[in-house]
């Protein structure tokens, strides 16, 4: 969800919010077309937040503040605290979805159409009271930001320069964490052979 935009031109018949489909993973305006195989080939559906302002990819967006809010019934984790992998389901406590703070930009295509994009901003969750015991233990822990419902709106309006103040880590509190262990793994049985068919009886010529 983003402002439209012609959001600013003063017609009432402009709606305040509107809903885009776009391709999960930002490819950059600046994107040239002999590039678009490359940019395709990205893994862009986050932006980290310490690294946003500086990419190429996702710095466009950031520059004119093309905010979106990425609605979200529920986001997954990986626990890795048994060894094993688990894959684990966040919901709000309160049963409304998440409001994932983003970025939008427009690229064109092979054939020269505009297409929408958009990436989800994440930002450090090694203090998260949460957040913290999730991926491999080793790695840096990284988190969404999750934006609270008071702060949709503003999010969408913001200015660059204000940008940052909204990137926060959202509290473990409002959060509830499900995981979801595979199923062991039974040995298959084998299917039992079919008897062997008798011989046919040979009748007697004398």
């Amino acid at each position: 969800m983003r402002r439209p935009l012609a959001a600013d031109t003063g017609d009432d018949a402009v709606p305040r919010v509107e809903p885009v489909t776009g391709r999960w993973g930002l490819i950059s305006r600046l994107t040239r077309p002999d590039n678009l195989a490359n940019a395709e080939k990205l893994a862009t559906h986050n932006a980290r937040d310490d690294r946003v302002a500086k990419s190429f990819t996702f710095g466009n967006a950031w520059r004119k503040a093309q905010h979106c809010i990425v609605p979200a019934q529920a986001f997954w984790e990986p626990d890795w605290r048994t060894g094993a992998h688990i894959p684990t389901r966040f919901t709000a406590v309160d049963g409304e979805p998440f409001g994932i703070a983003g970025l939008w930009d427009t690229y064109k295509d092979e054939s020269g159409a505009l297409r929408e994009s958009y990436t989800m901003l994440t930002t450090n969750a090694d203090t998260h009271p949460l957040l913290r015991d999730y991926h491999r233990i080793k790695d840096e822990k990284r988190m969404l930001v999750l934006l609270p419902r008071a702060q949709w709106a503003e999010w969408l309006d913001a200015p660059v320069d204000s940008s940052v103040g909204f990137v926060s880590q959202y509290p473990a509190e409002r959060m509830t964490a499900t995981g979801h262990p595979a199923a062991p793994k039974t040995k298959a049985v084998p299917a039992k052979r079919a008897a062997p068919k008798p011989l046919p009886i040979q009748g007697e010529l004398l």
